[in-house]
């Protein structure tokens, strides 16, 4: 499927932003297996998520991790749990999500473009 065509101003709607993951807990509460994750967006603050990947990735290693998050969505109630932001990733070939991330350290807080 070709999606459609958006113009500049569709994509910058989109608020983009690199953070650092300071935090992970298990979500036993969630319907699908995600964790609780807290992320350092810089002068955004640290913000919450609740994120499915933890068919690739265990607590530890996730800590320290820059990611890709969407910001400008509004807050959701995920169980006892209210996700900010959405950590953005791909699903690999068993349909597990591989986190986006950049390949070099950023500023926390810094915009895709």
């Amino acid at each position: 499927m070709i999606p459609p065509i958006i113009q500049w101003a569709d994509f910058q709607k989109v608020d983009l932003r690199a953070g650092t993951i300071l935090r992970v807990e298990e979500f036993p509460e969630a319907r699908k297996p995600a964790y609780k994750v807290w992320v350092d967006l810089g002068e955004m603050g640290i913000k919450k998520s609740s994120a499915q990947i933890t068919g690739n990735y265990k607590l530890a290693e996730l800590v320290g991790k820059q990611v890709i998050c969407v910001v400008n969505f509004p807050p959701r109630q995920i169980a006892n749990f209210i996700s900010e932001i959405l950590v953005t990733g791909f699903a690999d070939a068993e349909d597990n999500v591989v986190l986006a991330s950049m390949d070099k350290k950023v500023p926390n807080g810094s915009r895709l473009f």
